[in-house]
């Protein structure tokens, strides 16, 4: 084998390693040593350590336990180095690491990372940004883009936020069901901000995006499964499997994107609308809704299309009308006003959008304005169409949504 096949596979190992086992080998780490940063560094300088050593000598045949144990020396060393900072008790800890089972048994810490990430201690602007690095592996920038924050702000709240964890004691633990409600909503808020950015690679050919959402989907499920009588746990569930059932339809075989109502039904993957449709039932079941189970709702009333042949459009004005009532947003108001349009015509989708129109956020919020030229359109309002196309275009950046724009604009006559 020559040298730039052994490198090709040690790289190859290593980042397949990153996907699958980051979050898990963090928490581990975390849970023993009582320290994120540390964590993170020490196993940061494995994979360095890895690149370093699998080319040369090989890839080992457990990369995830040859990686605990490189990261474990690296926190031995550090707690060396830094030995009066450490607690009385941190070396033991590390020690103990070594007498853990092996990686095939590694004990999954996740949730227990999730809820210690969520703590009351911790700023709850900070939580799910939080959540999305030390669980997920997202960097501050991915992160920083996601939350309309600059990538030094986050990296300084990010590093604030550890350093509370280590300096309060913060426990590495599920919490106990009493104090589990006060945390439940940023964990959920961050999974799903985490399945949103793996939703952003619609073809599902970016493997990094494409591994987030299904380790959102992951993290959903332990969530769902740890607290079974948390309808809003059961919702996001339910939410993130009707999204993902519809992956293979939201762009064509040559890339274009397909709106929903284009989609081919028929592609849609029954599978998981059948796992999402049960999770939703077993959460309707309990009499509290929520945000997430409107709002999975409102995809169990698209997915009736794939039975009917049509929309169901007045039960998913009421569904808007429910989300909007609880959460206020103006995303979920954009959406009814669709709805309305879809129902009742243009002309009374854009009298429900101009009630979106005064939240100064849809200056610059691209799907506003690409449904606002819609509506013109269709009206006959080309001039005002185009220009409300040319803002959307503008603002967008997926090439392929571009493309659709632009499209949809050179079709207006006049």
């Amino acid at each position: 084998m020559s040298i730039l096949d052994s490198n090709d596979r040690a790289h190859h190992a290593a980042e397949a390693a990153a996907r699958h086992s980051y979050g898990k080998l963090v928490a581990f780490l975390a849970a023993g040593y009582g320290d994120v940063s540390a964590a993170e560094d020490a196993l940061s300088e494995a994979f360095a350590a890895a690149l370093a050593n699998w080319p040369e000598h090989g890839t080992p045949s457990n990369p995830e336990g040859w990686l605990l144990t490189a990261a474990r020396r690296k926190l031995i060393d550090a707690h060396r180095r830094k030995r009066a900072e450490a607690g009385p008790d941190a070396l033991d800890a590390i020690a103990d690491l070594d007498q853990q089972p092996g990686s095939h048994e590694l004990p999954d810490r996740r949730l227990g990372l999730l809820f210690t990430c969520a703590h009351p201690a911790i700023d709850p602007t900070i939580r799910a940004p939080l959540i999305l690095q030390a669980v997920l592996g997202l960097d501050a920038a991915r992160i920083a883009s996601a939350f309309l924050m600059s990538p030094t702000a986050m990296g300084q709240r990010l590093v604030r936020a550890k350093s509370k964890i280590r300096m309060a004691g913060i426990p590495f633990r599920v919490p106990e069901r009493a104090e589990m409600g006060e945390r439940l909503e940023a964990v959920l808020d961050a999974i799903y901000a985490a399945f949103a950015e793996g939703w952003l690679d619609a073809a599902g050919t970016d493997a990094g995006r494409r591994d987030l959402a299904e380790e959102a989907i992951f993290l959903g499920s332990l969530v769902a499964e740890l607290l079974p009588d948390e309808p809003e746990a059961l919702g996001l569930l339910a939410l993130m499997l009707y999204a993902e059932s519809r992956r293979p339809t939201r762009r064509s075989p040559a890339g274009e994107f397909v709106p929903l109502d284009e989609q081919d039904v028929a592609l849609w993957d029954v599978a998981l609308i059948a796992q999402a449709e049960m999770a939703l039932r077993r959460a309707g079941a309990m009499g509290c809704i929520g945000r997430y189970q409107l709002e999975a709702a409102i995809q169990s009333a698209h997915v009736e299309r794939r039975r009917s042949g049509t929309a169901n459009w007045p039960a998913l004005v009421g569904l808007y009308d429910g989300l909007v009532a609880i959460t206020g947003s103006p995303v979920a108001a954009l959406n009814r006003a669709l709805a309305i349009a879809s129902m009742e015509g243009p002309e009374a989708g854009l009298a429900a959008l101009d009630g979106v129109r005064v939240d100064a956020r849809m200056v610059e919020y691209q799907p506003y304005w690409a449904a606002r030229a819609e509506l013109l359109s269709r009206t006959g309002a080309r001039n005002d169409a185009r220009h409300a196309y040319d803002i959307a275009i503008g603002l967008e950046r997926d090439p392929s949504m571009r493309q659709y724009l632009d499209r949809r604009r050179s079709l207006i006559s006049g």
